[in-house]
């Protein structure tokens, strides 16, 4: 990171930022270009739980390649001035850099969606019908690198 005085360095307060927030955005590999897109989530320990439909050019591009690169940020504010360029943005982020498998097991989706309910509502025991997880990719993903950024 160019400045390290914004870099952040508590596990805590990454994990914080991980566990506060739903929507990501998932950069993958599109032969020699990126593709990125935004996905709900759901963080349990250091593991990442995402899902998309069976079909479509995100599931396309991961059987393909699974290499990622996630990102989460908030605080978002504007610093106003009365001079241009002393204008300014305050926010936390957190990049999140692994490997996505696809999970096969029922159950282990099952469980995968379950988290990500959680983070949505704290709520932690929903009744997802045998239909609809047959119907439904879930992602995991144990990134081996993560760094954050508080700015402002």
């Amino acid at each position: 990171m160019r400045r390290n005085e914004k870099e952040i360095t508590d596990d805590n307060l990454i994990a914080e930022i991980l566990q506060s927030n739903r929507i990501c955005h998932v950069a993958l590999v599109d032969g020699d270009k990126p593709y990125i897109v935004p996905m709900n989530y759901g963080l349990h320990g250091k593991t990442i739980y995402l899902h998309s439909a069976t079909e479509g050019k995100k599931l396309d591009l991961i059987r393909k390649n699974q290499n990622v690169c996630l990102e989460v940020s908030d605080s978002i504010e504007i610093k106003t001035s009365e001079k241009a360029c002393s204008f300014g943005t305050g926010f936390r982020s957190v990049i999140c850099k692994g490997i996505i498998e696809i999970i096969s097991g029922r159950e282990e989706k099952t469980q995968g969606l379950q988290i990500i309910m959680k983070q949505h509502t704290d709520l932690s025991s929903w009744d997802f019908p045998t239909s609809a997880v047959d119907r439904t990719i879930v992602y995991r993903i144990i990134p081996d690198e993560i760094t954050g950024k508080i700015s402002g």
